[in-house]
Order: C-alpha cells, then structure tokens, then sequence
C-alpha cells in the first residue's frame, strides 16, 4: 500500500502532509507581512511628526507568531475531513489563539496610551502616575478576564453562565476576604482624583505631621519632623481629618501679653498702637488687632493678632522672633513690667 494512501482520523497521510504544507506557508506568509508593515510604519514614523503611526506600530510588534501559527494550522486542516469532536476542539483552540492575540494588541494599546499620559505628569506628583499605573493594571485585569470568559464560551459543552455565576459567589468571598486591599485601592484612587494633597505636600494627621513622600495603592508614606517614615494606610487617612499646610496662603498668629497691674493706665491705653508698630514694622506681616482683653489672677492680658503673608514656617518664627525682641525692647524703654505668676499676701493686724 502506497504510504500516501495511509489513513490518519479518516485523512490520507498525503492530505495531512499537504494541510501540514499550508499551515506552514500561511504562517511564514503572516509573519513577513506583519514584518513588510512593522518595517514600512517605521519608516513613515520616522517622517512624520504625527504619533498615531508610531503607537500603530508598537502595536503591531506584540504580534505572537506561535499564536499566528496555531490560526495557520487552523486554516491548514479545514480542507480534512475530520471528526465532529476533533474538528470542534481545533476550532475552540483557534479561537483561544485569535482572541488573545487580539487582546495583547488592545493591552498593547492601552498601556502605551496610559504610558504616554505618564510622561506629561511632572516628576513630583506622583500620586497621578500611582494612579495611571492603577488603572492600567484594572484595565489589563478586565480586559483579558472577558477575553477568557469569551474564549470559554466556545468550548464545546461548557456553560458559561454557571461559570460566571460560581465565580459571582466566590468573587464576593474574595472580596470579602481582601476588603482591607480593595478598600485601601479605591482610597489611593480618591487620593488621586480628589487631590487633598499631593507628594511634597505637608500634613498634619491627628497627632502626626510631616511631609508626604509617596502615594501608593495600599499606603501612603510621610516624613515625620523627627525624620523617621509614617506609613499609613490609605483608607485609614482618608477617614482622618487633614490639615494640609502646603495649600495655606498666609498664617494666621495670635499670641497673648500679660503686663502688672502696677501699670498705668496711659501706659495701658498705648500698648496696642504700640504693638501694631512693632508688626507693621516687621517685613512680610499684616496686623489684624490687638486689645486689652481681660484681668488676669495675676496680669492684665493683651491679645495680638496678626498674619504671616507666607505659608512657610520659619519665615512665621523668624517673624514672631523679631516681635518678640522689639516688643521687649519697646516695654523695656517704657518701664512696662511682664507680668508671671504671683500672689500677694496681705496681713491685717487683729489688735
């Protein structure tokens, strides 16, 4: 017997040969065309300014020959006649083949357009590039979870809709389980959206306050005053109440004085004019008032208020410093006493 003639699943070895012969030629030939336009886009980006052609062509180079070759033997071994079964399980395969190939191709896609958003974020908001970085993971997560789900679709006797409804349930015990990660995701995504502060911003959280440092997808790290690092969750800082320092315009300071009671009135009625001097004379300050505010146990009180025009705070000591100094000077050359803590004893005599 001619070994041509040998039969393999209803098929001459000749057939299988010839069918064989195809898929090799159908994938040679796909991978030179995609190589003649892979090299004839580069050519065209090289001469025009545009990026459509330049993100084509990144694109186009996430083509997966041993995919293309799976689709070649496809297309080979559709002429044979083969089993219903076998012939149904080659189609499910090319399938498989064919839409994953078509979702790199997307995946591709969104991530160079997701990178190319990264690139016009500046280098200190991190929490943006966080955040891009988020989103193209969620992306690539749901994008190849339908691609699965629709390639599963085609296999023959699977029903995918109790699929979906068993990975339903137990998507919700994942869920439930990772509850703390999810929570702390969609916070890092609120942080970015909402922007109650970014990296370089400083905040004071509760009881503690430094500068922040990196925005994550779980945690957001600051820099203490003391210099050790702060990692907080994000979930947990955004249930906090923040003072961000970074967005103040101007500071606003008040401060007390309290002078004996041995002072006299005069003197009294001209501490505030004198105060309000004092600050005006002092760069970078706008007086807002100063009073005589109340009798002490033991001083007559004064309350001064005033503005730093700048957020930074040792532009605000430097300040309070040199106020400080000239109103010690001023109650100095005036014969104004500070007041402190005293207590008078008077003894009457019973005879």
């Amino acid at each position: 017997m001619d070994p041509g003639q040998w039969l393999l699943l209803g098929n001459t070895l000749k057939a299988w040969l010839v069918a064989i012969a195809i898929a090799a030629a159908l994938t040679v030939v796909a991978k030179v065309v995609v190589l003649v336009v892979i090299r004839r886009l580069r050519k065209l980006a090289a001469r025009t300014s545009t990026g459509v052609d330049d993100l084509i062509l990144e694109v186009l180079e996430g083509t997966k020959l041993p995919l293309l070759s799976v689709l070649a033997l496809y297309a080979g071994v559709a002429g044979l006649e083969l089993p219903a079964k076998v012939g149904a399980w080659l189609g499910t395969i090319a399938v498989f083949a064919g839409l994953f190939q078509i979702g790199i191709w997307i995946d591709r896609l969104v991530q160079l357009l997701l990178a190319g958003q990264q690139e016009r974020i500046p280098a200190e908001d991190g929490s943006r590039v966080t955040s891009m970085r988020a989103a193209g993971f969620i992306a690539r997560v749901v994008l190849f979870s339908v691609i699965t789900l629709m390639a599963l679709d085609n296999i023959p006797g699977l029903d995918v809709t109790t699929l979906i409804a068993g990975l339903g349930i137990g998507g919700i015990a994942v869920a439930l389980a990772l509850q703390n990660v999810l929570s702390d995701l969609l916070a890092s995504l609120s942080i970015t959206i909402d922007k109650p502060f970014v990296i370089g911003d400083f905040i004071v959280l509760d009881t503690f306050a430094g500068t922040v440092e990196k925005i994550g997808l779980k945690t957001t790290r600051i820099r203490s005053l003391s210099g050790e690092q702060l990692i907080i969750s994000n979930n947990d800082l955004l249930a906090s109440r923040i003072r961000n320092f970074k967005r103040m315009d101007e500071r606003r300071v008040a401060f007390g004085l309290g002078v004996v009671y041995q002072t006299p009135a005069a003197l009294l009625e001209a501490i505030p004019a004198m105060v309000k001097g004092i600050i005006e004379s002092i760069a970078g300050t706008r007086f807002d008032r100063a009073h005589f505010k109340s009798f002490g146990a033991s001083s007559l009180d004064f309350e001064v208020v005033y503005f730093i025009l700048s957020p930074d705070y040792p532009a605000f000591m430097d300040a309070q410093q040199a106020i400080n100094l000239e109103i010690f000077r001023r109650f100095e050359a005036e014969g104004i006493g500070f007041a402190y803590p005293t207590q008078t004893l008077y003894v009457q005599n019973a005879e």
